[in-house]
């Protein structure tokens, strides 16, 4: 960094998903090179459709959500995978303000690449104090965990390179099994093309569950993976550092569709059934019988936004026997009932005329 005053950051307040007053937020793509430049493109296009392209398609007037600038370490151009040159509107010097920064991939070559990087890992840290929401694409997490950011959090990357970052960073903790992870402003994703799930991941986030569905129905996407079975599109719970209960919420994730007793969720964990509770109440703000009505509402909104199968067909498939009382958890958790949820959301095409 330079010695440079900077002026004070504007921190963007993040308003209700219900609130219809939202500031444009802004945010910086960080190209690097040698990587695939799809991890550029695509959250430059999702993040630029964001209450712009449905509402263009339906004939409404654009909402725009997001400014997006592209910025290299020095500013210079980059050239990215198979040759092709990307060409920054800035340096990360330049910035003076932004609520969001995306990594893109980086070369294979990670030695090479943090060499590269040096200027761009205190340009990181500072940020992130300053309250910046930071996103890695694929192999770019190695910027994050080469600052420290990462030490003690959560995180994911392409399994490729996984065990090589394991050995490197070995005070992350790692979910490769992951699409997408969130821990303490800062976010993951786990393949070149799980580039859009952050994006929309991010979308979601910020502006709401309706906008990031109208946002992946106008690019034809499909909302954010978050696991490999995709089974919730958001976390579940605050960051926390409480690694026997980041191991709980694993078990309960792979586990949501049949029953979970605390006494078989302990034995996993290796705890006491009445310190599993005390420290997952503590960790997660849930009790684990919440959590898991919780896993359970999560794949349900997805099945219902497919809008294939029935109410009844996707009450047993996430693990209940009792309709009526997946319709009254259901509503308890959303606030709309399970067929007036696939009807808002299902529903949605690129018919003007269509509500």
């Amino acid at each position: 960094m330079t010695g440079r005053r900077r002026r004070p950051v504007r921190r963007t307040r993040v308003a209700p998903a219900t609130s219809s007053k939202r500031g444009v937020l802004d945010v910086t793509v960080v190209i690097l090179p040698e990587g695939y430049v799809s991890t550029a493109i695509a959250p430059l296009e999702v993040f630029h459709s964001a209450g712009v392209l449905w509402q263009s398609l339906r004939g409404d007037d654009p909402e725009p959500r997001f400014r997006v600038r592209v910025a290299s370490v020095d500013g210079g151009e980059v050239r990215g995978m198979c040759g092709l040159r990307l060409l920054p509107e800035l340096s990360i010097d330049a910035i003076e303000h932004t609520d969001i920064i995306v990594l893109t991939a980086s070369g294979r070559n990670l030695a090479d690449q943090i060499a590269r990087g040096t200027r761009l890992l205190p340009w990181l840290r500072e940020w992130h104090t300053r309250g910046a929401y930071i996103a890695a694409i694929c192999s770019g997490a190695v910027f994050l965990a080469e600052s420290g950011l990462l030490d003690g959090r959560e995180a994911t990357t392409h399994w490729g390179v996984a065990e090589e970052f394991r050995r490197r960073y070995p005070n992350v903790v790692w979910r490769p099994e992951q699409f997408v992870t969130e821990d303490g402003r800062l976010f993951c994703s786990g393949g070149v093309y799980a580039a859009a799930d952050l994006s929309l991941h991010l979308v979601e986030k910020f502006c709401g569950r309706e906008i990031a569905l109208q946002c992946a129905k106008s690019l034809l996407l499909s909302m954010p993976r978050h696991s490999q079975a995709g089974y919730a599109a958001v976390p579940l719970s605050p960051p926390h550092s409480d690694p026997q209960i980041r191991e709980a919420e694993a078990y309960l994730q792979a586990h949501f569709q049949r029953g979970v007793s605390i006494d078989a969720l302990a034995r996993a964990v290796n705890m006491s059934p009445r310190n599993l509770i005390r420290r997952f109440k503590a960790a997660t703000g849930r009790v684990p019988g919440e959590y898991l009505q919780a896993l359970r509402v999560a794949t349900a909104r997805e099945l219902l936004e497919g809008g294939a199968a029935s109410v009844q067909e996707i009450c047993t498939q996430i693990g209940y026997e009792d309709l009526a009382f997946f319709r009254r958890v259901f509503k308890r958790h959303t606030g709309v009932a399970p067929a007036e949820y696939r009807n808002r959301y299902a529903s949605m095409s690129f018919d003007r005329h269509a509500r």
